[in-house]
């Protein structure tokens, strides 16, 4: 067996486990979920007070890597697909970004936590999990499973960098505008690449 194929569940497993954990922990109020969101929403809020043109660069960070150009892109990278008549390839990307919103509709929905009372820019919907992290996570690993395979080993170790890279400052700004828990960016992150392996289980396409 592959280690491809050892590390694909065992993933599975740590991100189930780790959305659970965000989701009972809210709901039970576990004291270290606590402790985790607070001591980070405050710090940034913190920071935020003394330096406004923080907010303003991360406010800007969360429209150019929010859902909407990643559900462009996504779209786009369908067509591109279609056109070279990878149906399967078209199908995973239009899953994990132009239909990825109605995955964190219902997530939200599920839990209904309301947002953190310090945040710092307007956010609607609820806060848990958070949609950002989630989207951004199943659109860029179907993207990236797409690129993998005509890059080179060096290459594609630079696209892996660049993708984890990109969801770490994801998750950065969704805690520094103060929109999102901790909790619920590691929740959103779980959960869309959960969301992903269902997505590439089900279609499968020709360059995974």
């Amino acid at each position: 067996m592959t280690r491809a194929r050892i590390a694909l569940p065992v993933g599975a497993l740590v991100a189930a486990v780790v959305y659970a954990a965000m989701w009972v922990g809210f709901r039970q109020n576990w004291g270290w979920v606590h402790g985790l969101d607070w001591s980070l929403l405050n710090a940034a809020h913190d920071v935020a007070i003394k330096h406004p043109a923080w907010v303003r660069f991360w406010d800007v960070v969360s429209v150019v890597l929010g859902p909407v150009p990643l559900r462009l892109l996504g779209a786009a990278t369908a067509v591109v697909m279609l056109v070279k008549r990878n149906v399967r390839a078209a199908l995973l990307v239009v899953a994990c970004a132009p239909l990825n919103g109605l995955v964190t509709m219902a997530a939200k929905a599920m839990v209904n936590r309301p947002r953190p009372p310090t945040m710092l820019v307007f956010a609607p919907s609820t806060s848990f999990p958070s949609g950002h992290a989630l989207e951004a996570t199943a659109a860029l690993l179907a993207l990236l499973t797409l690129l993998l395979p005509v890059l080179s080993r060096s290459m594609g170790r630079v696209a892996i960098a660049v993708t984890a890279l990109i969801l770490l400052i994801v998750g950065v700004d969704r805690v520094a505008l103060n929109v999102h828990y901790p909790s619920d960016v590691l929740a959103g992150w779980s959960l869309g690449y959960l969301y992903f392996l269902l997505c590439l289980l089900v279609f499968r396409p020709r360059a995974a």
